[in-house]
């Protein structure tokens, strides 16, 4: 049955935790918590009403996204912002410069990119970094665990990935010891994110937790209504999470507690991404937000026409929103009003988060191929078919491009060589 097919308001969060991994047969159970007579939580207002609508009017108008910078891309959005945007070129035409196969094998997870070593985890429990330039195994680590959907995330000489089993470990990235483990509740879906020499991490036990990266010390945690399956987004003294429990949650990042919420209707599992004031997220039930978080409001929606789920985090650059959904479509939106500008249709769903790399954007797709757009009309530039499903997203590096698939493939474009 394909999963695109089904009533977002029969999945509900039930759905959210059948994700691509139930086909390793691992199915998830937990209790779906409904908060049906709780509101929005207003940050207290502004008594100054100019004030707070001129504040309004220059987060409407576009703002310069948070790029990864050309030479790495640390983590799964390539920012704490979660923007998704690369300051790298790549060659105008996309040629496969190596591919990693893994007998057997599977990869759902985003590769991380620094010092030349591409860090990508597998759906069997083991991790490996790879030559940059020509996709030799640098090291192997082979876990007792049952596998990794989320992304690692490398930080001043360490990788921090997560397990289904919920284990958090701390690799050396040069050799591929483990260094520290620290076991959460339940499963972990989403990259780590870095603040302060502290690892913040969400998990399916509705947990944030925030550990000190060099001795894997709990600093803190933050408990929510339902699932944590995002990655934390960072902006000035505060982390977001988007929740299974319909609320996007704002955190101090100091203390850990609760410093408002926003209702956003459903379950969700999309990695937030911030630009200036503005917030944007979409939901299992097929709407996507645009936010403007300083008020705790909403400025915006958009909603999917088939009434399809967005899993698909969002890649933020030059005024333009851009995100795939269940509906088989690649859309884009302005970044101030939500005002449609195009939509691209592919074979299947999509579930990977787009890169958007100069005035080219990139994603995988459930169908298998790997598209290249053009940001600015959705006009396709380029594709590849890697015969496997596509959930992970594009590692982007100068001149390089990093992704993998269901079938053990990781593979590197480049110029042609």
């Amino acid at each position: 049955m394909e999963e695109s097919r089904i009533s977002p308001s029969r999945l509900g969060v039930t759905a959210l935790a059948r994700s691509t991994f139930t086909k390793l047969h691992r199915g998830v159970t937990f209790a779906a918590f409904v908060l049906a007579l709780v509101g929005v939580m207003i940050v207290p207002a502004r008594s100054d009403e100019p004030a707070r609508d001129a504040a309004i009017a220059v987060a409407a108008e576009p703002q310069a996204a948070q790029k990864a910078p050309a030479d790495s891309w640390p983590t799964f959005r390539g920012t704490w912002t979660g923007t998704g945007a690369s300051s790298a070129v790549l060659p105008d035409s996309l040629s496969e410069v190596w591919t990693k196969r893994v007998e057997k094998g599977a990869f759902e997870a985003t590769a991380a990119i620094v010092d030349g070593r591409v860090i990508v985890p597998d759906l069997d429990g083991r991790v490996y970094a790879l030559d940059l330039e020509t996709g030799e195994e640098l090291w192997k680590l082979e876990t007792d665990g049952p596998g990794f959907i989320a992304a690692p995330t490398v930080f001043e000489g360490r990788v921090f990935v997560g397990d289904i089993d919920g284990i958090l470990y701390a690799l050396d990235v040069a050799t591929g010891e483990t260094v520290w483990k620290f076991e959460a509740g339940l499963e972990i879906d989403a990259a780590a994110t870095i603040y302060q020499g502290k690892v913040l991490v969400g998990s399916q036990d509705a947990t944030l937790y925030c550990i000190d990266a060099k001795t894997g010390e709990l600093q803190w945690q933050h408990q929510i209504q339902d699932q944590i399956r995002c990655s934390p987004t960072l902006v000035e003294d505060r982390v977001f999470v988007a929740g299974c429990d319909g609320f996007l949650h704002m955190i101090s990042l100091e203390s850990g507690e609760e410093i408002g919420r926003v209702e956003i209707g459903g379950p969700t599992g999309v990695t937030p991404a911030i630009v200036g004031d503005l917030l944007f997220v979409g939901t299992e039930e097929g709407t996507f937000y645009g936010i403007n978080w300083r008020e705790a409001k909403v400025e915006w929606t958009w909603e999917e026409p088939r009434g399809q789920s967005i899993r698909s985090s969002p890649a933020v650059a030059d005024g333009r929103v851009i995100f795939g959904t269940r509906g088989r479509q690649v859309v884009a939106l302005e970044q101030g009003t939500g005002k449609e500008i195009w939509t691209f249709a592919a074979r299947r769903g999509i579930d990977s988060a787009p890169v958007i790399v100069g005035q080219s954007v990139y994603l995988g797709a459930g169908d298998g191929r790997i598209y290249g757009l053009n940001a600015e009309t959705g006009e396709k530039q380029w594709e590849f078919e890697t015969g496997g499903e596509v959930t992970a997203s594009p590692a982007v590096v100068q001149g390089y491009l990093v992704i993998s698939d269901s079938r053990g493939s990781v593979r590197c474009f480049g110029a042609e060589r």
